[in-house]
């Protein structure tokens, strides 16, 4: 017992040095929700682990736990489990492992008609740390060293201008057949808690409020109960954005 002791404080204290809980990792987040129990289901809400779900008919949630994602459909009851024994996400969970990946920014152009690219879907950035410039919003920091903006539609050059707390202003040039473009770190550093303006000829002025982590974890519903905590819904979103397993 003493030694069981031991390991569970190992393993406690090695998930506090990472900023995220013990609980945070076991529980299951809820990522998309309609139907007539959604408001009891709201997205980010946290479930601890074995909790029981009941939905009614109509009903849909979408969870991420400790075996992927996978969707609820009312009527019925659903216990959060994370037995993995999910065969038919196997495909999602590859997806939601790109999708929390940080690395170098990778470039997704649409199929080409003519001598235009054209945007594909989905419409919502291939990667959970991208900044989405068309909606802004409270966003999730993994790396402020490089933050990558994206945009919905690549199909032609996009300029648009980034402005920090004092107004100060920094030119943003996505190339044609480009969804992404690295922030201007130079001229704007990304600071915690700093809400930044973005505005394009395009599109309507969208206000950028960063968070940046001090850890991020690897698995996505740890991910996902971190985006939670922070209020960064739209990163929650992209989550949902990947096909669930059915229940």
């Amino acid at each position: 017992m003493a030694l069981a002791s031991r390991t569970f404080a190992a393993v406690a204290l090695m998930a506090a040095s990472f900023g995220w809980s013990m609980a945070a990792y076991a529980q299951a987040v809820v990522i998309r929700s309609t139907g007539p129990s959604a408001a009891a289901y709201p997205m980010g809400r946290k479930l601890p682990a074995g909790a029981a779900v009941t939905l009614k008919a109509g009903d849909q949630v979408t969870v991420i736990d400790g075996a992927g994602s996978r969707v609820l459909a009312g009527p019925g009851s659903f216990r959060i489990d994370n037995a993995v024994n999910r065969d038919a996400a196997s495909g999602a969970n590859t997806a939601l492992a790109a999708l929390i990946a940080r690395g170098g920014a990778r470039t997704r152009t649409g199929a080409v008609r003519g001598d235009a690219e054209v945007p594909t879907e989905p419409v919502r950035p291939d990667n959970v740390w991208y900044v989405d410039v068309s909606r802004g919003g409270t966003v999730c920091i993994a790396d402020p060293a490089q933050v990558v903006l994206w945009r919905p539609n690549p199909a032609e050059t996009g300029n648009g201008t980034l402005y920090g707390a004092d107004n100060t202003p920094a030119e943003v040039t996505f190339r044609a057949g480009s969804a992404i473009k690295l922030w201007p770190m130079a001229t704007l550093p990304v600071v915690d808690g700093q809400t930044y303006r973005f505005t394009s000829p395009l599109g309507q002025t969208v206000k950028i409020t960063t968070r940046v982590l001090a850890d991020v974890p690897e698995e996505p519903v740890a991910v996902a109960a971190m985006l939670a905590d922070k209020g960064c819904t739209g990163q929650i979103e992209v989550l949902a954005s990947v096909p669930a397993a059915a229940e």
